[in-house]
């Protein structure tokens, strides 16, 4: 059994389990990058550059899917809506948890 060390916001909320609903924990993009991740940054191993906490929320969330422009800087404005759309489809955001790692405080 493989360990790694991930550091995450002491207020993220608890890892579900799989197959749960998304509650915003970060593991699952602090242990790997998406293979929309992997395109844009170039990494296969986490953090994901993507990663953000939102203090108002109290969790985390994928700047990829919520301000795509802020990591395509030439995406035109009026495409932002649909690059969000297309980064949800291809990490699969709604389907709930698809981390199966195992977290211990």
């Amino acid at each position: 059994m493989r360990h790694i060390v991930i550091e995450l916001h002491t207020d993220a909320p608890a890892k579900p389990a799989a197959g749960e609903p998304c509650t915003g924990c970060g593991v699952c993009c602090a242990l790997e990058t998406c293979p929309l991740g992997r395109l844009r940054f170039l990494q296969r191993r986490g953090p994901c550059p993507a990663l953000r906490w939102s203090a108002d929320e109290m969790r985390y969330h994928c700047s990829l899917l919520r301000a795509p422009a802020e990591h395509f800087p030439a995406l035109p404005a009026a495409f932002a809506p649909l690059a969000s759309r297309l980064a949800a489809r291809w990490i699969s955001a709604g389907s709930g948890c698809d981390c199966d790692a195992d977290v211990q405080s």
